[in-house]
């Protein structure tokens, strides 16, 4: 209840806000040309731009003196940072095995709808945190670009499989019918990977969900099969089920260690990337279990 009425009297936890800011990200991240440029549209960008800052700043301070805490030298990083798996906000959320096991389709539908809506991009976040990266991590980010890129296949991109889902479910992905926990989560992400005094942070809460998704996605994947879709049809669930293992290995080793080392301050930063991210998770979680009635 203290949480929810947090929320209530925050200007940036609201329907309003988070939808006016998915539409300004989806505008200024679209490719467009000199000829779309004007001065109004360049004072609306700043205007956006300091909204944009402030609102993170908010998300800041619920986890700053938890992140605080994590410690700042490499292997007591690792260690902290790894064990966000089972202790961090959100996870072993009751959700996921209700929608696995009793969910109807009408439920999982509404349940993917919102998470589609709320999808910044992976690819996209890490192409864009990785600008002026040092070199070990610019490159297993790279890495990690790739396999999102299917290694060079276009049939193996992950974010067209998602949008195969989208449409074979017939998916609501309209920003007016997404519950701003949705759009706040993909919004965090955006602003972390494009503001860059939040790139550690980035890096941080990229990191996390390559850690913790992979049970998540198993327990989708399990729905899916069971209400009757294919593998093809299920595949990227499956895929984050399993890849995501190794891909939160690899992150850990040859992006955070290495940073950390060379910048103990990063550790700070990165874990308050990392706990932003999960309550932004956790958040949607409860507004999709009161949506079912699971409370």
């Amino acid at each position: 209840m203290a949480t929810q009425l947090k929320d209530e009297e925050s200007q940036f936890l609201q329907d309003s806000f988070q939808q006016q800011l998915s539409r300004w990200n989806r505008r200024r991240l679209s490719p467009a040309f000199p000829d779309d440029w004007s001065a109004d549209r360049f004072n609306e960008d700043q205007r956006m731009a300091r909204l944009e800052h402030a609102f993170i700043e908010e998300l800041r301070a619920e986890v700053r003196i938890e992140a605080a805490q994590a410690p700042t030298d490499v292997e007591g990083f690792i260690a902290w940072f790894e064990a966000l798996k089972a202790t961090g906000p959100g996870q072993e959320d009751r959700l996921f095995p209700w929608l696995a096991d009793e969910a109807r389709m009408d439920h999982l539908r509404w349940f993917l709808s919102q998470e589609a809506a709320g999808e910044a991009g992976f690819d996209d976040l890490v192409a864009m945190t990785q600008v002026k990266i040092p070199d070990r991590a610019k490159m297993e980010l790279a890495r990690n670009y790739w396999d999102e890129m299917g290694r060079g296949n276009i049939k193996g991109m992950h974010g067209p499989m998602l949008g195969q889902l989208v449409d074979l479910l017939d998916l609501d992905t309209c920003i007016e019918h997404t519950v701003w926990e949705s759009l706040a989560l993909a919004n965090a992400m955006t602003a972390m990977a494009t503001q860059r005094c939040y790139t550690w942070h980035s890096v941080g809460a990229l990191g996390v969900i390559e850690l913790t998704a992979p049970g998540r996605s198993a327990h989708t994947a399990r729905a899916l099969q069971r209400l009757g879709l294919s593998n093809s049809q299920r595949r990227y669930f499956d895929l984050h089920a399993v890849l995501d293992i190794k891909h939160s290995a690899d992150w850990n080793e040859e992006a955070i260690k290495p940073l950390v080392a060379a910048d103990p301050r990063r550790a700070t930063a990165m874990a308050e990337g990392a706990l932003i991210r999960l309550r932004c998770g956790a958040r949607c979680f409860d507004r999709y279990r009161a949506h079912f009635g699971l409370e």
